[in-house]
């Protein structure tokens, strides 16, 4: 088994998922990074895995490119989502479909493929991206499947961290605010600013400085931690 410790990053191509696999390297390990359309890159140690969180066989090639490639798995990362904002009797089925798949069914196969290598090794760390709008709606952003499955999320991690916390094994999660990614249109960062506390918009690199507070958090297993410019304190 390789000295260097492995982290799996799901929905890693571009935005939060890119600034994680980032982090993770500059951490020193290496990082199996995955989504539908992720293309290799020059680092050797960011191996590139293009796959469906939705499809079971997909985690399974996901966890057995990770084991042949660098011999072991320590860390999880299920950043993969969709976000989908609308008034709720407006969500299709297909909509509805679509986002239970990515958001939960991804989560599922993935952290179930992973989970029995953290076991056997006696520690590990699976991590989950959610929303803070899980702790705290806000009046003129609909978000019902948002809420739907990354409260889903919010809960399960609780859930997992106490069924595994005497394995070795933690899970925790981040609740992000509304982050600058290629997903907004610049034109509306001011109105998008104006959304948290502290008046301005997240970063990804504040996002993934999260994770590897987690990361290196060993007494923490349970945790979500908002990284919402003050989103989830109330009403402002």
């Amino acid at each position: 088994m390789s000295e260097k410790k492995v982290a799996i990053v799901t929905g890693a191509s571009q935005g939060i998922g890119a600034g994680i696999v980032a982090a993770y390297r500059r951490h020193g390990f290496a990082v199996v990074a995955t989504s539908r359309n992720i293309q290799p890159g020059a680092d050797a140690d960011v191996f590139a895995v293009a796959g469906d969180v939705r499809d079971r066989s997909a985690a399974e090639r996901l966890v057995a490119a990770a084991l042949e490639r660098f011999g072991r798995i320590d860390t999880l990362v299920n950043n993969a989502g969709i976000f989908l904002g609308k008034p709720f009797t407006e969500y299709t089925a297909e909509e509805f479909g679509r986002v239970v798949d990515v958001n939960l069914a991804g989560f599922f196969h993935t952290t179930q493929a992973v989970l029995p290598h953290l076991l056997r090794q006696g520690r590990g760390h699976i991590v989950q991206i959610t929303t803070t709008l899980v702790h705290q709606a806000i009046a003129g952003a609909p978000s019902g499947l948002a809420l739907l499955t990354k409260g889903g999320l919010d809960a399960v991690t609780r859930g997992l961290a106490i069924e595994y916390a005497q394995t070795g094994v933690r899970v925790n999660a981040v609740a992000p605010g509304i982050i600058k990614t290629p997903m907004h249109d610049p034109a509306a960062h001011r109105v998008l600013a104006g959304m948290h506390p502290m008046g301005r918009m997240g970063e990804v690199s504040e996002v993934a400085e999260a994770v590897m507070y987690l990361e290196n958090a060993a007494f923490v297993t349970g945790e979500t931690l908002n990284v919402d410019g003050g989103q989830h304190a109330g009403r402002w």
